[in-house]
């Protein structure tokens, strides 16, 4: 008899197999959240995934409960159980984010955070969000791509009336669809995005449908925040100069830290006024669903590079089958960088030879650079004081010297033995013979 499981897998042989073979045992998953904190009960429709006759031995451990997403530098969003439905308390407030050591940006968020904590709930929740206000100007919160009575759609003037200050306003639905969504004002928006008010809502199928060893989740975002300033200006439309992952850049991103083997589910979100190309190195993902819903196992297609446009979420899927430290970043080369002026001249190929000193006298500690491109701005990074609150373009250093990126940047770290997902492994140690040298001419 020709079943469905047989049917699977013989489209799996024709994709490459790797992502549509039947999944192994959950692992551990490593908890971000604050249920605990709080005493939430496990989820009623979370069960454990029953192993495929053919699947591989679990070799992780217990499995986990389905439904931890690890959001890398973000809070999950506590809840409670009240009279059958999943309370949460969202407060929209100014916030102070450190992108990283030497940069604090004056933002507004939700719960001391931007993004704000993911929500997490399981399709078929009825689900009731708190929504204070603690903002100095009236907001709303739009839940978007999830289906709701409209008037609970939080569009301010439109479906509801705007939140002032100091108000409370509770939206309450229920849950008819699973994926990766997002919440965001529908009031003032344009101040309101540009200053970091945006999180995850994060929906998960009744029924588990494809388990995940690993389950990340990372939000998109591009600020003007204008050097030795502190507050992102919303007057930019264009000419953005950080662009975050989860509102921190290179090198204070979190390493996605996985083991060789994993099956790996990546949500990337972007309210960000620009698409993000997305790339990941030493491998290959399936495109697996958008915030419009799951795409079907035949339809999906291998890539490397997800573009993921203004105001959608893309969820990858993919096996982390080689072992190294991979760069994962946005692939336009400005979203890589730390704050910049985009309005310097062109110095590349022009003779320097006596401006620096010259300019020395008016500015000390000017160093001349551009003439033979600007890698030489990280090495002098350290010893040239910028405006305060300012970092350098390109920071970080790595096992073989610096690494010459910033902003949309971060590092999946595939290791063969790990004994934590909660300890960064350190540098991959390459097997002798394996790395690029330096030869004779």
């Amino acid at each position: 008899m020709f079943t469905r499981r047989r049917l699977l897998a013989a489209l799996a042989g024709l994709a490459g197999g790797a992502l549509l073979r039947p999944a192994r045992l959950l692992a551990q998953h490593q908890d971000h959240g604050g249920h605990a904190a709080h005493g939430a009960s496990p989820d009623p429709h979370a069960g454990h995934a029953a192993p495929a006759p053919d699947a591989p031995p679990a070799t992780h451990g217990t499995p986990a409960r389905p439904g931890r997403v690890i959001v890398p530098d973000t809070p999950a969003l506590p809840w409670r159980m009240s009279g059958g439905v999943k309370e949460f308390h969202l407060v929209a407030e100014p916030v102070e984010r450190e992108f990283a050591p030497g940069m604090t940006v004056r933002a507004w968020g939700y719960n001391g955070s931007t993004p704000g904590p993911t929500i997490e709930a399981t399709e078929g929740d009825r689900v009731r969000i708190l929504v204070s206000n603690r903002l100095p100007e009236h907001t709303s919160v739009h839940w978007h791509g999830i289906f709701l009575p409209n008037g609970m759609d939080g569009v301010g003037g439109l479906t509801q009336p705007h939140i002032k200050p100091g108000e409370t306003y509770a939206y309450e639905f229920d849950l008819r669809q699973h994926g990766t969504f997002m919440y965001h004002p529908h009031a003032d928006e344009m101040v309101q995005l540009a200053a970091g008010m945006m999180g995850f809502f994060i929906v998960h199928p009744r029924v588990p449908e494809e388990p995940v060893d690993r389950d990340f989740a990372i939000m998109l975002h591009a600020w003007a925040v204008h050097p030795g300033t502190s507050r992102p200006d919303p007057a930019v439309m264009l000419d953005f100069n950080l662009f975050t992952f989860n509102s921190k850049v290179w090198p204070a991103t979190s390493p996605l830290i996985v083991r060789k083997g994993d099956r790996v589910r990546l949500r990337l979100a972007n309210l960000s006024m620009d698409e993000h190309p997305i790339h990941l190195h030493g491998h290959r993902f399936w495109v697996g669903a958008t915030d419009g819903g799951v795409i079907p196992p035949s339809a999906r297609w291998p890539e490397t590079t997800v573009l993921v446009p203004v105001g959608a979420t893309r969820d990858v899927l993919f096996i982390a089958d080689a072992p190294g430290d991979w760069a994962l970043h946005c692939h336009k080369s400005h979203h890589t960088m730390n704050p910049m002026g985009h309005d310097i001249p062109n110095m590349l190929g022009v003779s320097q030879a006596g401006v620096e000193e010259e300019i020395r006298k008016h500015l000390p500690g000017y160093m001349a650079m551009g003439e033979t491109g600007m890698a030489d701005m990280q090495d002098h990074a350290a010893h040239m004081q910028g405006p305060a609150n300012t970092l350098p373009m390109m920071a970080g250093r790595g096992p073989f010297g610096n690494i010459e990126m910033g902003g949309m940047f971060t590092v999946l770290k595939v290791r063969e033995h790990l004994a934590s997902y909660d300890r960064d492994p350190g540098w991959h140690r390459h097997p002798p013979g394996t790395t690029a040298r330096k030869v004779a001419p």
